[in-house]
């Protein structure tokens, strides 16, 4: 999860085009890889080394095991970043056959010539993923999970989870709200939201600077630490923030002594970033058993473990989610109904502008 916290905290500019969705329709289905038996057959699957890497292991990789009796031998890195150079480092020799990574990564991946095209035909379950979330990062990455922002709240003193940003700009939660900090994701999408709502969009960012100076003297925090962040509710110094995700206190966001809720239900909808499943060009194992895996990785029931694990949405519409998670994550529903995916290649051009304004509002 660390990992995954420390992406979107990173500029825009770092995301670069790596959501670049496929809109293609879906291809012939080919069931012949599910229906293969791989005992015997092993599996090299590369992930992150924090809670979410461990995530996998516990609800793709060994429910996997399970059902095919192939062996999948795990390596982990530390972020993106270390995956990313485990696989240059590696070049043209078989080392890896499977890695699940941020967005970032996977375009970078791509473009250096070291990842294959998946065989679409072997992915069955891609039928219930919505066509902007069945691929990214220019054809070469699957996706499998979304980051997703909403509000946070104090359910102790917002009895009614908020139904718009709006809640935000309330004045008697003046003092006691946070926002994110300037260089994060979170504050530009803050900032097109704030815009569209006072009549301007992503290309029109004006009118959403001129909202959010409205809150210049309401911020208690610019939600930087995220355990400070949850402390602050826990003692009862917070009412409201965002937008945020619960993904950076999976633990204390679970806790009622935090008394922290989130929600995604805002008639503005919430953002989303999608993460992908990859697969190197030189990979060791077999065709079948890799796109078995990646295919297996998008069930009904393993998404909703997964997203329940690291709290971030789930791509398959039909997604089973636990019901002790389903008030911390976005259901399929929601994320159908009000999941934005941004143009962050368009943000990328303006992404320093956007920081020195929003820093510039909210600087002591």
């Amino acid at each position: 999860m660390e990992e995954i916290k420390r992406g979107r905290r990173q500029a825009i500019k770092s995301i670069g085009a790596a959501l670049a969705a496929s809109t293609l329709p879906m291809p012939f289905i080919n069931l012949r890889a599910q229906e293969h038996n791989f005992s015997g057959k092993t599996l090299r699957l590369l992930t992150w080394s924090d809670d979410t890497g461990a995530a996998a292991l516990r609800n793709i990789a060994a429910t996997f095991t399970a059902k095919t009796g192939a062996k999948v031998i795990a390596d982990r890195a530390d972020g993106t970043s270390g995956m990313v150079a485990k696989v240059k480092a590696a070049g043209d020799r078989p080392t890896y056959d499977v890695i699940t990574l941020a967005g970032v990564g996977a375009a970078g991946l791509g473009d250096a010539g070291l990842l294959m095209k998946p065989d679409l035909d072997k992915l069955p379950n891609l039928k219930d993923v919505a066509a902007q979330y069945r691929t990214g990062a220019n054809g070469f990455g699957v996706g499998y999970l979304l980051w997703s922002d909403g509000l946070i709240y104090n359910t102790s003193t917002v009895k009614t989870a908020p139904a718009s940003y709006e809640a935000l700009w309330d004045p008697k939660y003046a003092g006691r709200l946070f926002l994110p900090p300037p260089e994060w994701a979170e504050a530009v999408d803050l900032a097109i939201i704030a815009a569209k709502m006072n009549g301007g969009s992503q290309q029109n960012i004006e009118p959403g600077f001129k909202k959010l100076m409205l809150l210049k003297d309401r911020v208690m925090t610019l939600g930087e630490n995220p355990n400070q962040v949850a402390d602050l509710f826990r003692t009862g110094s917070l009412d409201i923030g965002g937008i945020y995700s619960p993904a950076f206190f999976p633990n204390q966001i679970r806790k009622p002594e935090y008394k922290m809720g989130v929600t995604y239900g805002m008639k503005e909808g919430f953002a989303t970033q999608l993460m992908f499943t990859v697969i190197p060009k030189a990979h060791p194992g077999d065709s079948d058993l890799i796109h078995a895996f990646i295919n297996h990785s998008l069930d009904a029931g393993v998404q909703g473990r997964m997203a329940a694990d690291v709290l971030n949405g789930p791509v398959n519409s039909k997604a089973v989610i636990p019901a002790e998670s389903r008030a911390f994550v976005p259901s399929p529903q929601q994320i159908a109904e009000k999941a934005v995916l941004h143009d962050d290649k368009a943000l990328a051009v303006v992404q320093p502008a956007w920081i020195k304004r929003y820093t510039e509002i909210f600087s002591a």
